[in-house]
């Protein structure tokens, strides 16, 4: 298995969250990164995202819980409670461009998943 991770690789700082078989293809997990939640999430490709696990719209730390899907072409993860999609590769709302969430700097090193700090 290749695994083709989406991230800058010049930080000095990785965090290892898990492995990737540790993550289900077309699913997510939440990892707990310097007192911060991010929903680390595996594409069906391998490919591998990092956003905030913070829903803007409940106010609750759920999206690693969400639904990966594809909206035109984005792929994206449906929250789990008011089911506001965020692309995976920017964060952005689909149903709201004023709402963001953050993207985390992620990659796989030897099988394991790590979160750039």
């Amino acid at each position: 298995m290749t695994a083709r991770p989406n991230t800058d690789m010049s930080l000095k700082n990785w965090i290892a969250v898990c492995s990737l078989d540790d993550i289900a293809p077309n699913s997510g997990v939440c990892a707990l990164v310097g007192g911060q939640q991010i929903a680390v999430f595996r594409a069906g490709d391998d490919r591998i995202h990092a956003l905030s696990n913070h829903d803007p719209f409940s106010n609750a730390n759920v999206l690693s819980r969400g639904i990966v899907g594809d909206i035109k072409g984005e792929l994206v993860v449906a929250s789990p409670v008011y089911k506001q999609h965020f692309s995976l590769a920017t964060g952005q709302c689909i149903e709201d461009p004023a709402v963001k969430v953050t993207v985390f700097p992620v990659r796989i090193d030897n099988g394991v998943v790590q979160v750039g700090a």
